[in-house]
This record gives C-alpha cells, sequence and structure tokens, in this order.
C-alpha cells in the first residue's frame, strides 16, 4: 500500500513522537522511509541567492539525519534514505515527496506558534493542501 514514506523531521523532541508510530507501521507494510530534515534558518533560507557556506546549524542537521536514520536501521532492518533540504519545510515536503515517489507524507503537529503561524502559515496546513499524496499526522502530545 505505501511503498515509500516520506518522514519530514525537525529536530525536536516530536521526531521522538511520530518514529515509533511510523517505523512501526513500514515494518507492517514493508516499506521504505526516508527521513527528510528542511533547514530553514536565514542561512538555509539563502544559501543559493548569496553562495554561503553551510552553517553549523546546517551540519548538525545532516549529522542528525544520519545518526537517526543508522539507529532506525539497526533497530528495525528497514531501508531507509535522507535528505537534507534547504529553505521553506511545507515547499521542499511535497517536492521531494513527488520527486522521490513517496506516497505518504508522515508529519507531527506541534499546536499552535500563534506569530509564526500567521506570519508563515503552518508547514502542515500547506502540506495538507497541496500534497498528492495521504499524510499521517501524529499530535506532539501523543
Amino acid at each position: 500500500m505505501y511503498r515509500k514514506i516520506l518522514v519530514a523531521l525537525d529536530t525536536t523532541a516530536s521526531d521522538q513522537v511520530i518514529l515509533p508510530h511510523i517505523t512501526r507501521l513500514a515494518l507492517l507494510l514493508k516499506s521504505e522511509l526516508l527521513l527528510l530534515h528542511v533547514a530553514d534558518g536565514w542561512v538555509a533560507r539563502n544559501f543559493d541567492q548569496l553562495k554561503l557556506a553551510g552553517s553549523e546549524e546546517m551540519q548538525e542537521d545532516w549529522r542528525y539525519l544520519q545518526e537517526t536514520a543508522t539507529r532506525l536501521r539497526e533497530e528495525t532492518g528497514l531501508t531507509i534514505g535522507t535528505q537534507l533540504a534547504l529553505g521553506s519545510p511545507p515547499e521542499h515536503i511535497l517536492k521531494v515527496a513527488d520527486t522521490e515517489g513517496c506516497d505518504l507524507i508522515a508529519l507531527a503537529s506541534h499546536g499552535h506558534r500563534l506569530v509564526g503561524d500567521i506570519i508563515y502559515g503552518s508547514t502542515i496546513e500547506v502540506v495538507r493542501h497541496k500534497a498528492r499524496v495521504p499524510i499521517f499526522v501524529v499530535p506532539q502530545k501523543w
């Protein structure tokens, strides 16, 4: 049913909430996982336009993805890929899901951040309105 699942990670505690759910699902369905983190700090958002060097935050994000994938592979035996994107999280979640042929997008919700959500919109809201595949959302306080 779901051959390849994109798991959007944000390097916060919410990752520890979604990963057990999605790995259990992937094991049941024999799915491949693609762990994606979208770095969205100032350097990441302006990386290409200003030809910037990678920031320490971006290097930490890449390390986090690699360590998480390695741990999950060892624990589950699943096939797990990783990708670090730079810029707008909703835009890249949708783009990667499409280009990588993912047939499910998994995200953890964070609740409302009020000012940020008003200015930028919630990642989940954008993804759920524009996704061409089903989405799987786990509340942070599960």
